[in-house]
This record gives structure tokens, C-alpha cells and sequence, in this order.
């Protein structure tokens, strides 16, 4: 009995290493979006790519079921592609545009703290408590001073924050319309279909592209090599990898993983893409992290 709980909590630490390398890989995505922009490619194009190549490869190792139980739960799906896909990921590869790296990796680890707010309005038993608010209120502010320092840098427009903070909020909506899936399907099958209706909703976005890459860019090894990063590890998996994690270790102890995530892409971004750091955004970037990790630590206190 002894030796199966001690394997049983060494085998932990397994799920703990998995989180903090799907965290990583989440942030080096942002720096290797921004390196794809640099050679030419659009922000439309390169969600296609990286997202229908992770379907692929997903329904190469998940195809016995194709459609779900019903068509609401159909219906379900093609709006969380749109949530948690076309919409998440065009507006945040158009955010990297026009703003910092670093910027938009800061206000997309909102999330978690959005999620919580958005369930106190939808399901009413549910309602945060007052170390939600007080957390909320201190990230917020720390938006804000993102914001605010873009604007004093001609060379970043704050609509690129304002498109982070958009992905944000879509990502939010998406953890409260997955809630009645996880019930009924598995990890693959909602990852697959995710990836399925968020190519399908993001080609008319196509239109409005101003072109797409000619085909000598497409063979650089730069170009390639970025993609298949971000198909094959940010998207498949990195997704795969965060349900297992998240269903062995739970998801408020893995949600506290992704506080990390922009720190690995400050860091990185200013080693790779030497973006600067000035002081108010190095405070809004504070003020972001300890609003999130205040929010989830206060609750944790009133729930006990």
C-alpha cells in the first residue's frame, strides 16, 4: 500500500512537469506568431495554417466518432471554434501587429480571472466573492497601464491591446459554454471539433486578407519551422497535454500555471525580439499577475 501512494505522488509531479511545459510553449507561441508577421505572412493565414494542421494531425488519432450526440451540442461546438478559435486567435495575431509581444501575452492570461466574473452573471449560484472584485479591480488597472504606455509609443497603437483583451474575453466565453461538453465528450473529440469549426468560421476572414503569401516565403525554414511549432506543439499538443493536466492535478491548481505565461513571453521577447520594457509597463505587467493571483488566493481563503 505504501509503495502504490508513493508512486501514486511521484506520478504527480509528472502532470506538474506537463503544465509548465504547455505554459512555456503557450508563450513562445506569441514570439513565433510575431516572427511569422515579420516574414510576410497575415494574421488570418497564419491561424488557418497552424489550426488545420493540429486537425489534421487530431483526426488522424481521433476519427472513430465524426458529429456529436445532438444538433444543439453541434451548434455548441461551431460557436466555441468561433470563441476559442477564429475570433481568439485572429484577434490576438492582429493585436501582435500593432502592439508589444509582450503586451498582448499579459492581457490574454485574463482568462481565469474573467471566467469567474462572467459565471457570477450567467449562473447566479455561482457568484464571485470579494477577493474576485478586489483581484479584478488591481489586473484591471494593470491593463490600463499597459494601455496607457502603449499610447505614449508611436511606434505601438493601443488597439492592439484592445484586440488582446478581446481574445480575452472570448476565451472566457469559451470555459462557460465548455462546461456542459466536458460532461459528455472526451478531451480529443472537443479539441478536434474546436479546431474543425475554428478553420471552418476563419475563411471568410479571408476576404478582408490583403494577400496571402507567395509560396517562396511559405519554403523559408524560418516559416516552416514556426508553423510546425505552432500546429503541432502549441496547438495539438499543448491542448491534449492541458486536459490530461488539468483532469490529474484540477484545474484551479492548473490555472495557476498560466500565471507564468507572460513572464516567459516578457523574457523571451525582449532576448529574441529585443522589445523594450519601460517602467509603467513593467508595472502594469506586476499589477496584471498580482491581480490574478490575489483574486484566486482570496477565494481560496473564503472557500475554506
Amino acid at each position: 500500500m505504501e509503495t502504490k501512494r508513493v508512486s501514486a505522488k511521484s506520478n504527480i509531479w509528472l502532470y506538474h512537469i506537463f503544465a509548465c511545459l504547455v505554459v512555456t510553449a503557450w508563450g513562445l507561441s506569441f514570439i513565433s506568431t510575431r516572427v511569422l508577421l515579420d516574414n510576410g505572412l497575415h494574421p488570418i493565414e497564419i491561424y488557418i495554417y497552424r489550426s488545420l494542421l493540429a486537425y489534421v494531425c487530431m483526426l488522424a488519432i481521433c476519427h472513430k466518432r465524426i458529429f456529436s450526440n445532438s444538433l444543439k451540442d453541434e451548434l455548441l461546438f461551431v460557436v466555441c471554434g468561433m470563441v476559442a478559435g477564429s475570433i481568439y486567435f485572429i484577434s490576438e495575431n492582429v493585436a501582435l501587429e500593432y502592439t508589444l509581444v509582450s503586451n498582448v501575452s499579459l492581457i490574454t492570461s485574463l482568462p481565469p480571472l474573467l471566467t469567474v466574473l462572467l459565471m457570477g452573471i450567467v449562473y447566479k449560484t455561482n457568484r464571485p466573492g470579494r477577493g474576485a472584485y478586489i483581484g479584478s479591480a488591481v489586473a484591471f488597472l494593470g491593463v490600463g497601464l499597459v494601455i496607457f504606455n502603449s499610447s505614449f509609443n508611436m511606434s505601438i497603437n493601443p488597439l492592439g491591446d484592445l484586440l488582446a483583451l478581446l481574445s480575452a474575453f472570448c476565451w472566457a466565453i469559451y470555459c462557460l459554454l465548455i462546461k456542459p461538453l466536458n460532461a459528455n465528450y472526451s478531451a480529443r473529440f472537443i479539441t478536434r471539433k474546436v479546431f474543425f469549426y475554428g478553420v471552418l468560421t476563419a475563411l471568410p476572414f479571408l476576404a478582408i486578407e490583403p494577400a496571402i503569401a507567395p509560396l517562396d516565403v511559405m519554403m523559408r525554414p524560418t516559416v516552416i519551422y514556426n508553423l510546425l511549432f505552432l500546429g503541432l506543439i502549441c496547438s495539438m499538443a499543448a491542448f491534449l497535454l492541458w486536459a490530461i493536466t488539468v483532469i490529474k492535478i484540477g484545474a484551479m491548481m492548473a490555472s495557476n500555471y498560466l500565471y507564468f505565461q507572460p513572464v516567459v513571453t516578457l523574457v523571451f521577447s525582449v532576448i529574441i525580439l529585443h522589445e523594450p520594457i519601460t517602467p509603467i509597463g513593467l508595472a502594469g505587467c506586476t499589477l496584471i499577475l498580482a491581480g490574478v493571483w490575489l483574486a484566486d488566493y482570496l477565494q481560496r481563503r473564503e472557500w475554506k
